[in-house]
């Protein structure tokens, strides 16, 4: 199921400005290098908004869920599913009766389509992550966005048989064109209101303070179970930082729901 594209007011102002500078060189050549500035910082403009996840400018972008009587928070993993880390994340949430939403790339679905569905059985819902993940990801056409995108759809629905609603960019970043190919798979993009970085760093003290310091009812928290993020023994970081921060979660009274609506039809 499809969705309209509507730009956002930026990429409204951006067309405007390249059809404004295309006039005014046509109408008097010599002004080309005026253009050419022009365009040229509102491409850096749309470069730098892409490298910033959190952003909307470049189109819708959930940072957070509306707090609500339930007071819970969402848990998210991206990376997966990885049968080195997955299992062992998945009797974690188990003991905490958590319900989280994992993020997976068609390719490691694919290749591990049982603990896909495992994920599933044990109440837990799944997004779409790019069948690949390279880190050119954001380069693409919107011809290549979207057939990524319909290639994770696939494998996802190929192995549970469900469409994901939501999609989280690799790293977070993207383009101006990423938008109406997601408007052309029907999918919503997703990212999150704090992360941890347990990919990159190698103290989970630190991971914790960034994922609990004013944590609220609402808040969608990032971490991996993917094949990067150890310390320096080789463990995983994510395994290190769940039970504690599982822990926090009870304390405050703060469980972790599955992302709502996260299937369509």
């Amino acid at each position: 199921m499809t969705r309209p594209y509507r730009p956002s007011g930026l990429i409204i102002i951006s067309g405007l400005l390249h059809v404004t500078g295309f006039i005014a060189f046509a109408w008097h050549p010599a002004l080309w290098p005026v253009v050419v500035s022009m365009l040229l910082g509102n491409h850096l403009l749309l470069t730098a908004l892409g490298l910033w996840p959190r952003s909307s400018l470049l189109g819708p972008n959930t940072v957070r869920m509306p707090a609500d009587s339930s007071s819970c928070v969402y848990l998210t993993f991206d990376d997966g599913p990885n049968p080195e880390i997955t299992p062992s994340v998945l009797d974690l949430l188990d003991q905490y009766e958590c319900r989280c939403t994992f993020f997976v790339i068609g390719k490691h679905v694919r290749k591990h389509p049982d603990l896909l569905r495992e994920i599933v059985r044990r109440g837990h819902v799944v997004g779409n992550h790019s069948d690949l993940h390279a880190y050119t990801f954001a380069m693409q056409s919107v011809r290549g966005f979207t057939g990524e995108l319909k290639a994770s759809q696939k494998a996802i629905f190929d192995v549970i048989g469900v469409w994901p609603r939501y999609f989280r960019a690799p790293f977070g970043f993207r383009s101006p064109l990423l938008e109406p190919a997601l408007c052309r798979v029907g999918l919503h993009l997703m990212s999150w209101t704090r992360r941890g970085f347990d990919t990159r760093c190698d103290s989970a003290n630190k991971i914790i303070e960034r994922l609990t310091h004013n944590l609220a009812s609402g808040d969608i928290l990032l971490l991996h179970d993917g094949p990067f993020g150890r310390d320096q023994d080789g463990c995983a970081m994510v395994l290190k930082v769940l039970p504690r921060l599982l822990e926090i979660l009870h304390e405050r009274g703060l469980p972790s729901a599955a992302l709502p609506s996260a299937y369509r039809s």
